[in-house]
């Protein structure tokens, strides 16, 4: 169990337990002595179906007096031949011909209760569509004719994934929504040459409002109809299956959005049907609603949710969006977390961890190499602990502070300042029992408000200097760190590493979606691969870089082993450390380079096998490709005194070397 390699876990030993004993008893009332696979399955039960020659339409609304369908078929009326009968329980069935419902046909639902009434989309729909004009959105009969039939087998277990998020509506460089289509035609290519072996995919599920970024989502089971169709969306999965890739989902199960006419909120009248009832049940940072876990109907609501995604989409796993928010009854917020008890005081929504331990089972049961991964800034302990040691089970969360930790050092601290065993900590700390995903920045820091990595240390000279010919010691300097800070993070990470669309290049602009206060443009929601392109453009440096840092990582394997520090030389700015069979050494100095500097070392004889100083990626070439090195017997006094070998290299200011064992 947890706490038995945590001695600080030891005093909550009482509370683990009982959480556990909690989750089993929940997970034992829904599946017996079978598997929550087998037992979740709301979505084959509600929403609209085909039955031989009969639709078949379900869904539940305790509080409803009277449903109709209303659509297309019968001018939006409500009609008796289009009414639903309640079957108990909450339930309401309407069984029609099949030639009442046709692929395509728009439709709603208008549910009566006690004092009033108003038209809903099913809780169960799995495809909506807007109107352009009117901006309504409607559920939409889907039965083609040829169902999508898949070529490709799932690419496997991630254990230490390299992920490329991504975002398809702003994916193309035309000021517009970018399709499915255009992602799997333009964009997936671009990410199986950089060596990415996994993509995740933001906003999937339906949202009103596009600049939501699809953080609130209304239809939990509807494929976003802005980027094409279900089939275009599997053929996109399906690519990326026969690259070797992953597709992960970004899945909101966190809140849902206020909305009525689209949403959950008030589906039959009532305030609290899948939400906390009274203020609880209210995001007050959001605006959203928050689910009530500890509803049956919700955690079926939900869990179906996982399960159908993973089987009708082939999904290869889920990022878990909002985690913090969903574990605490304040949401998290305001909380520094640096206290144990916090993870196991009354401060803590229990039904939510129930709901996420189970949530993990089912995906694990659906398909063993499933990845799941936690957004949480809490550290909550055990959460990313495997369920049989008394964790919850995710397989990784967001190492979410190491982003923020960058944005600090360049925001408040010179170069010079930057101290060298404080960026060795935060990029390693975490927990034993669990494995992280690193990043130095995703699509948060890329938001309009904030800025990215490229444009903290650049500003507005990347607007003037980023072309070859260009001599500038501001760019010069943002080039050079943007390698080095991107390439201590992923040698570092805690078993997996993620990167935003774009980024990897330095994309030069924030993103801001179509909005009333930037005239509903398109300008900067989109991403410019033409930059790193064009070869008269510095960004094509900055892209290689990325693609043979990745290569190396993942030829060497290199996560699969703990990183281990070597030095982290505060006077010269220098940080060295080995992993797996590689050494990476580091000169942060913004002036001073090195030679022969000496370190303690593992024994052996070593090539240089990447350095971000050479010319194709923009840097001055300062050392010899393929040089090696052999180390010397003796300890040096400067490095880990576990190593009895010295090894002395040529460290150029602002630059990494990653050496490779030969023998």
């Amino acid at each position: 169990m947890i706490y038995d390699t945590d001695p600080y876990l030891m005093p909550f030993k009482g509370a683990i337990d009982a959480r556990h004993q909690r989750i089993e008893e929940t997970r034992k009332f829904i599946a017996g002595d079978g598997l929550l696979k087998d037992a979740v399955n709301n979505h084959l039960f509600y929403g609209l179906h085909k039955a031989g020659n009969e639709w078949v339409f379900r869904e539940w609304a305790p509080n409803a007096t009277r449903i109709y369908l209303i659509g297309v078929f019968n001018n939006w009326k409500r009609t008796a031949a289009y009414e639903l009968h309640p079957t108990g329980g909450g339930n309401w069935e309407i069984r029609l011909p099949e030639m009442f419902l046709h692929h395509g046909d728009l439709y709603k639902l208008f549910i009566e209760w006690p004092g009033g009434g108003g038209e809903r989309l099913p809780a169960y729909v799995t495809r909506a569509v807007q109107d352009p004009e009117t901006k309504v959105f409607c559920a939409q009969v889907w039965e083609p004719e040829k169902p999508y039939v898949w070529r490709n087998k799932r690419p496997g277990k991630r254990p230490h994934p390299l992920i490329y998020e991504c975002h398809i509506g702003m994916s193309g460089e035309a000021e517009k929504v970018s399709t499915f289509n255009e992602f799997r035609e333009n964009v997936l290519p671009r990410i199986a040459r950089l060596g990415y072996d996994t993509i995740q995919i933001m906003a999937l599920q339906e949202h009103p409002y596009y600049g939501s970024f699809g953080y609130q989502v209304s239809n939990f089971y509807a494929l976003s109809s802005r980027f094409g169709t279900p089939e275009e969306f599997k053929a996109l999965v399906d690519d990326a299956h026969g690259r070797g890739i992953a597709v992960v989902m970004d899945i909101v199960h966190s809140h849902s959005v206020d909305n009525e006419a689209e949403g959950l909120s008030r589906f039959d009248g009532r305030e609290d049907l899948y939400f906390y009832g009274g203020a609880q049940g209210r995001h007050p940072a959001w605006g959203s609603r928050c689910f009530d876990y500890g509803k049956n109907e919700t955690k079926y609501f939900l869990l179906s949710n996982c399960k159908f995604w993973m089987e009708e989409y082939r999904l290869d796993g889920f990022r878990f969006d909002g985690v913090t928010s969903m574990l605490y009854w304040d949401h998290g917020l305001g909380k520094d977390f640096g206290n144990y008890s916090l993870y196991f005081d009354a401060g803590v929504d229990e039904n939510a961890v129930i709901y996420l331990a189970l949530a993990n089972l089912l995906i694990h049961e659906l398909n063993p190499d499933a990845l799941t991964i936690a957004e949480d800034v809490s550290g909550m302990a055990g959460l990313a602990a495997p369920y049989r040691d008394g964790g919850v089970g995710f397989d990784f969360r967001m190492a979410m502070g190491v982003a923020d930790h960058w944005i600090k050092w360049i925001k408040e601290k010179s170069d010079d300042q930057w101290n060298m065993g404080e960026i060795w900590y935060e990029l390693t700390n975490k927990r034993a029992d669990e494995k992280t995903i690193s990043y130095a920045e995703c699509h948060d820091q890329a938001m309009v408000g904030d800025k990215t990595i490229i444009f903290r240390l650049m500003d507005k000279e990347m607007y003037f200097c980023m072309n070859t010919g260009s001599q500038n010691l501001i760019v010069d300097r943002g080039i050079a760190l943007h390698k080095l800070i991107r390439l201590v993070t992923l040698a570092t990470s805690g078993g997996g590493y993620l990167t935003f669309m774009g980024n990897e290049f330095g994309h030069p602009e924030w993103i801001d979606f179509p909005r009333e206060g930037n005239g509903w443009s398109f300008q900067y929601a989109r991403r410019q691969w033409s930059l790193s392109d064009n070869p008269a453009l510095r960004y094509g440096a900055l892209r290689q870089f990325d693609e043979d840092m990745v290569r190396l990582v993942k030829k060497e394997n290199v996560l699969s082993d703990a990183p281990v520090i070597i030095t982290a030389d505060e006077q010269k700015k220098i940080l060295i450390f080995s992993r797996k069979n590689c050494i990476f050494a580091f000169n942060f100095n913004p002036v001073d380079s090195f030679t022969d500097y000496g370190f303690s070392a593992p024994a052996g004889e070593y090539t240089v096998a990447l350095s971000s100083d050479e010319k194709v990626y923009d840097g001055f070439g300062r050392i010899a490709a393929g040089e090696k090195h052999v180390s010397v017997p003796g300890r040096c006094p400067n490095g880990n005194q576990a190593f009895d070998h010295t090894l002395k290299l040529y460290l150029p200011s602002r630059c990494a070397l990653v050496l490779k064992k030969l023998k």
